[in-house]
C-alpha cells in the first residue's frame, strides 16, 4: 500500500472541513487549505521548532478577532497541513489518518477565530 500523497491529505482536509459546524464554516469561506510535505525552514525558525516533524499544521493570516473590515490587498488566511509530520504522527500513535487531519484542521481553524484550546476541544467533540 502506498503512502498518502499531498492530494490525499488535501482530500481529507476538504472532507474534514465539511464536519465543522455550519455557523463556523460560514466564516471560513475565504480560508484556503494548503498541503505541503513539511513546514518551511523559515516557519520552523520563526516558531523555534527544531524538528520539522513536530509541526503538523499552521495557521497563517490575521485571525477574525484582529481583522479590520477595511483590510484590503491582504492574502487570504491559510491553514497548512503538513503531510510528513502528520504521517509520522499516525505511525507513532496508530490514530486513523482522517481523524488526525480533522484534529489538525480544527485546531488551526480555531486560531482563525481566536479560540482557546478548550474551545477547539469542544468543537471537535461536537463534530
Amino acid at each position: 500500500m502506498s503512502e498518502p500523497d499531498l492530494d490525499d491529505i488535501a482530500a481529507l482536509g476538504a472532507r474534514a472541513m465539511q464536519i465543522i459546524p455550519e455557523h463556523l464554516r460560514a466564516h471560513c469561506r475565504d480560508l484556503v487549505i494548503r498541503v505541503a510535505d513539511q513546514a518551511t525552514p523559515e516557519d520552523l525558525a520563526e516558531l523555534d521548532i527544531d524538528d520539522p516533524l513536530d509541526l503538523l499544521g499552521l495557521y497563517v493570516g490575521q485571525g477574525r478577532p484582529l481583522r479590520d473590515s477595511w483590510d484590503t490587498g491582504t492574502e487570504p488566511d491559510q491553514v497548512w497541513l503538513y503531510r510528513r509530520p502528520i504521517l509520522a504522527y499516525v505511525r507513532e500513535t496508530t490514530e486513523p489518518l482522517g481523524h488526525v487531519v480533522q484534529h489538525v484542521l480544527i485546531h488551526e481553524i480555531g486560531h482563525h477565530f481566536g479560540f482557546s484550546d478548550d474551545d477547539m476541544d469542544r468543537i471537535e467533540a461536537d463534530a
